[in-house]
């Protein structure tokens, strides 16, 4: 998606101060900027408000962004969407961040080329099981530069799900490849001890995770 405004202009859905909900860094406070629109239309997703680039959404520079970061007391924030890699723009204002000392990861739908990130970048990368009904538009080549500063997401809607996300990471040493694989089931959709137990029976080296941000704050609440 390209900028019908000017270079160094981002369309946005809302930035937003929280804690951390998931991933390695779960727990911590964090600035999420949620760039607008998604060429994905998964069966769960719980941000269909960040989907359509046609409607909804506002065009912010790279300073205004900016200067919405800097008001939060934190040194950490997350590119999340939508789909954040489909603006090509983002990547030069993660760059500016990273050059300022910001800690900085970007959370895809692992259907876009993440290679023309920053190599400092925190990659988090979520391959679409099948319950999302959007495997076939995982982009597999994404893998191969994935590194030890990386990490890879599944979301389960069920138990087959699952089955999958563990053979596709023993078919791709992924825990070898990356700093963690998360495993978490949908919200409200697979018990999480079903999962927990499959994942212990299986013996993955993997991080189970619940959405943390639903749990302290009720589900459908937007900006947390």
């Amino acid at each position: 998606m390209i900028s019908p405004i000017a270079p160094r202009h981002l369309k946005l859905s809302e930035i937003f101060f929280s804690i951390q909900g998931e991933g390695t860094r779960a727990g911590m406070p964090c600035t999420f900027v949620r760039l607008h629109g998604c060429g994905l239309r998964c069966t769960y997703c719980d941000t269909p408000y960040a989907l359509d680039h046609r409607v909804g959404g506002d065009w912010k520079s790279f300073e205004e962004i900016v200067h919405e970061i800097q008001r939060h007391p934190t040194r950490f924030v997350e590119f999340t969407g939508g789909e954040p890699l489909e603006q090509p723009e983002v990547h030069t204002l993660i760059r500016e961040l990273l050059d300022a000392g910001y800690t900085v990861a970007v959370e895809t739908g692992g259907h876009v080329d993440i290679s023309a990130c920053d190599d400092r970048v925190i990659r988090i990368m979520d391959l679409k099981t099948p319950g999302s009904g959007m495997t076939k538009r995982n982009r597999m080549e994404n893998i191969q530069h994935l590194t030890m500063h990386d990490e890879v997401k599944f979301v389960c809607n069920s138990v087959e799900d699952y089955e999958w996300a563990r053979d596709i990471i023993r078919t791709h040493e992924l825990d070898n490849r990356v700093a963690a694989v998360l495993i978490s089931p949908v919200f409200g959709a697979v018990e999480p001890v079903e999962l927990a137990n499959r994942i212990l029976a299986d013996g993955l080296d993997v991080r189970f995770q619940l959405q943390l941000h639903k749990f302290v704050w009720d589900p459908d609440t937007r900006g947390v």
